[in-house]
């Protein structure tokens, strides 16, 4: 995902929004492939903050100093992330920098210093686009919004297997409180809390395969369009 100038607001957009390990992300980009649309991990991008914010030692409620390193953000997405001429994929899936991400995303000049970000990855054909806001702020206007969900256990589970699988040490005990925080953190909060957007179809993805959550919301564009 490249963001240039956007298509003048007349490309459609897909948000799929949810809490942490919800499967969005794999989820939007399936959606995204098989219509082929473009994708948006907004998730990424408070990561990357977080990332140097780490690095650089910014406090979590150091505002200013926050939508500054995101006013000067310039990432590039292919099969990998870049930022600064640096590979930090794998860095900005870390836990720590996940829980830092949630605990940034909390201040509304960081919200707003990359919402103009965001909204640049809208362009024909289309945009899929998840996060935790993109229904109800980001795409006001998406002509699919969908609430993806799972309950806390499938969700520790799905993050366990993810960093277990990239190498990262992993407790499903501490997993699990820990998603329990952020569900509270990113519910809570006063900028763009977390929860369906007016309209949107709310689907839990505990108990079924990522294929058939991917099919239906596919299936749901399409009938939109038929």
């Amino acid at each position: 995902m490249e963001p240039i100038a956007r298509d003048k607001g007349t490309a459609p957009v897909i948000a799929i929004d949810g809490p942490t390990a919800s499967g969005k992300g794999t989820v939007a980009q399936r959606v995204a492939k098989a219509l082929g649309f473009h994708y948006l991990d907004s998730g990424a991008l408070y990561r990357l903050v977080a990332l140097k914010a780490v690095r650089q030692r910014v406090a979590a409620d150091a505002a200013t100093e926050l939508a500054a390193l995101a006013a000067g953000l310039q990432p590039h997405f292919n099969d990998r992330v870049v930022l600064d001429g640096e590979d930090v994929t794998d860095a900005i899936r870390s836990e720590d920098v996940g829980v830092m991400a949630s605990r940034i995303a909390v201040q509304p000049q960081l919200r707003a210093a990359l919402m103009d970000l965001q909204r640049r990855f809208r362009r024909a054909p289309g945009l899929v686009a998840d996060g935790r806001d993109m229904g109800s702020v980001v795409f006001p206007d998406a002509v699919l919004k969908v609430y993806l969900t799972a309950s806390v256990q499938a969700r520790a589970d799905r993050r366990h297997k993810q960093l277990s699988d990239k190498g990262f040490p992993a407790n499903m005990r501490a997993l699990l409180q820990d998603l329990r925080e952020r569900d509270a953190r990113d519910s809570s909060r006063a900028a763009s809390p977390l929860k369906p957007a007016e309209g949107a179809k709310l689907l839990d993805s505990s108990d079924l395969p990522i294929d058939t959550v991917v099919k239906r919301i596919v299936d749901w564009h399409r009938g939109m369009a038929d």
